[in-house]
Formats: structure tokens, sequence, C-alpha cells
């Protein structure tokens, strides 16, 4: 057992690491995506609508055969890890669109009316006023997404990402005692996850302080 959870081990960096990057870019792709959705333009809603709806309603899976398979720009390529990272945050990027724009909407309508009542603008109004309310409201749903996307992370696997596991599987070859790798695996996904957990639940808290004061 000691020796499989040092073969284990070097995999928690690649799966953190896909997790990380691949949270990254939805959440900076999620925030344009965000306002298109509320735009005043009917068209622009139209397409920011008709890509959270596409991109969510394909398995991860299938966006990163596309990506790492289908995608060949004059011999280039994208690696295993690159195209991990590329294929989960672009499915992040539309599921944390709609994380914020649930945020968003749990704004009060007088909330919106004070912005206007005070002439802040909506730039303005939605960096001082609207975003630091909605953003006590995502946090929680960010953080389950997070801990989610780690978990969707070894989809990696499929095309030799070295993470967790993609480890836990070949060592399962070796010694062909399946049940007690995958275990000490899921052990693993679980001590990774409770971080996140923690800051979320820290975080929120600081927020309630705060309004509450």
């Amino acid at each position: 057992m000691i020796a499989d959870f040092y073969i284990l081990l070097p995999g928690l960096p690649w799966t953190l690491a896909v997790t990380a990057c691949a949270f990254a870019i939805g959440a900076v792709l999620g925030l344009p995506l965000m306002l298109a959705r509320n735009s005043r333009s009917l068209a622009v809603q139209l397409l920011a609508g008709g890509y959270v709806n596409v991109v969510r309603g394909i398995p991860p899976i299938v966006w990163l055969f596309i990506i790492y398979f289908g995608l060949d720009f004059h011999h280039f390529r994208f690696n295993p890890f690159n195209a991990s990272i590329v294929a989960l945050g672009l499915t992040s990027s539309a599921y944390m669109a709609e994380i914020y724009r649930g945020g968003i909407l749990s704004i009060g309508k007088g909330q919106h009316e004070a912005v206007v009542a005070l002439s802040l603008g909506r730039l303005h109004g939605f960096i001082d006023v609207v975003a630091p309310q909605a953003l006590r409201v995502v946090v929680p749903s960010l953080a389950s997404f997070a801990i989610g996307l780690m978990k969707d992370s070894a989809v990696a696997s499929t095309i030799g990402v070295a993470e967790l596991t993609e480890r836990a599987n070949q060592q399962s070859q070796v010694v062909f005692a399946a049940l007690p790798i995958f275990a000490m695996t899921a052990a693993f996904y679980i001590a990774a996850s409770l971080p996140i957990a923690w800051l979320s639940r820290s975080v929120d808290a600081r927020m309630r302080a705060r309004v509450g004061r």
C-alpha cells in the first residue's frame, strides 16, 4: 500500500493543474458570456445562449476528443495536457456563465433601481453595487463546481495525461488489484476537495460578517 501511495502521488499535481487551469479559463470566459446573456441586444443574447446550451449539452469527454483528435492546424496539434484544459475550460465557461447569471438575477430589483437613482452608470453600478452582492451568492456554487470539475478532470486520462486516474489504472494492471488502488485514488480526490470546501465556507462566512455590520 505504501508503494502504491508513492506511485499515485505524482498524479495529484497533474489533476490539480488540469482543474486549476480549466477553472481559471472558465472563470474568465464565463464573465463576458454572462454579460452577453444579459445584453440588451437580442442577437447577442441568442448567440451567447446558443453557445451555453451547445457546450453544456455535449459531454466533456466528447469535447476532449474533438479538440485532441479532431483539430489539426497545419500539423499543429494540442498535446494531451493542453487539450484537457482547453476542453474542460470551454465547458467550465458555459457552466460558470450560468452560475454568474444566477447570482446577478438573485439581486433584488431595488438594487438596480438604486444604481439608476444614484446615476452610477451600468459599469460602475455593476462593479460597486451588483457584483459584490452577487459574489456572495455564487461562492458556494463556484466551490461545488470546482470540486465537480476536479472529478471531471479524470477524463484527461483517456488521452494519456498522467493524472490520478491514469496512474491508478496503470498500477492496477501491474498489481492486478484494482479495488485498493482505486480506493486510495478516491481518498486522494476527497483529500484534495476538502481545502476547496473549507475555503468556500471561510469566504462565505467573511462576506456574511461584512454584510451584517
